[in-house]
C-alpha cells in the first residue's frame, strides 16, 4: 500500500484491487457497493439502459401511433374540407351560370321594354302632332268663319244703311204706308 495516495477527508480512496473505500472523519472506511465490478453510478446507468431498452420502444410506438392517428384525423378532416370546398365551388359555379342566364334574360326583357316604350312614345308623339294639327286647322277654320261672318255682318250693315238712305231719299210717307200695308198682308197670308 505504499503507492496509494491518501484521499482527502470525505473523498473515496482507491485501492489496487479496484475496490473503492471512503474515508470518514471517524477513521473507519467502507467499501462502495459494486456489482460485477461496477460502481453505483454505473448500476443506475445500466438500470436506465435496460428500462429504456424495454419501455422506450413501446413509448415511442405509442407516441408514433398517437401521431399517426392525429395525422389520419387531420387528413380525414382535410379530405372532408376539400369535398365541402368542391361542393361549394360547384354550387357557386351553378349559381354563376344561373346569374348569367338571369342577367341575359333581364337584359333582353329590358331591351324589349325599351323598344315598347320608344314605340309608344313615337305613337304618342305622332298622335299629339296630329291632334295639335287638327286643333290648329279647326282654330284656323273657326277664325275664317268668324272673319266671313264679320264680313257678312259688315256687308249687311253697310247694305242696310245704304238701303235706308236710298229709301229715305226716294220714298215719302205715303209710299211708306203702302209698303207697311203690303208687308202686313203678306204676313197675314202665311
Amino acid at each position: 500500500m505504499s503507492d496509494q495516495h491518501p484521499a482527502a477527508p470525505g473523498q473515496p480512496a482507491t485501492h489496487p484491487e479496484g475496490v473503492a473505500t471512503v474515508e470518514h472523519g471517524g477513521g473507519a472506511s467502507h467499501e462502495a457497493p459494486n456489482f460485477m465490478g461496477l460502481e453505483a453510478p454505473w448500476f443506475i446507468a445500466l438500470a436506465f439502459a435496460i428500462l429504456a431498452w424495454k419501455r422506450v420502444p413501446a413509448a415511442i410506438g405509442r407516441a408514433l401511433d398517437t401521431k399517426i392517428a392525429l395525422i389520419r384525423d387531420q387528413l380525414a378532416e382535410a379530405e372532408s374540407l376539400r369535398t365541402e370546398a368542391e361542393a361549394l365551388r360547384a354550387e357557386y359555379e351553378k349559381k354563376a351560370k344561373s346569374v348569367e342566364k338571369d342577367r341575359k334574360a333581364l337584359l333582353e326583357r329590358a331591351k324589349h321594354e325599351a323598344d315598347e316604350i320608344v314605340a309608344k312614345a313615337k305613337a304618342d308623339a305622332e298622335a299629339m302632332v296630329e291632334r295639335r294639327t287638327r286643333m290648329a286647322e279647326d282654330k284656323i277654320a273657326a277664325e275664317e268663319r268668324q272673319a266671313i261672318e264679320g264680313l257678312r255682318a259688315a256687308a249687311a250693315t253697310a247694305a242696310t244703311r245704304a238701303a235706308a238712305r236710298l229709301i229715305a231719299e226716294r220714298h215719302d210717307a205715303k209710299t211708306d204706308e203702302q209698303l207697311v200695308d203690303q208687308a202686313i198682308k203678306e204676313i197675314a197670308a202665311r
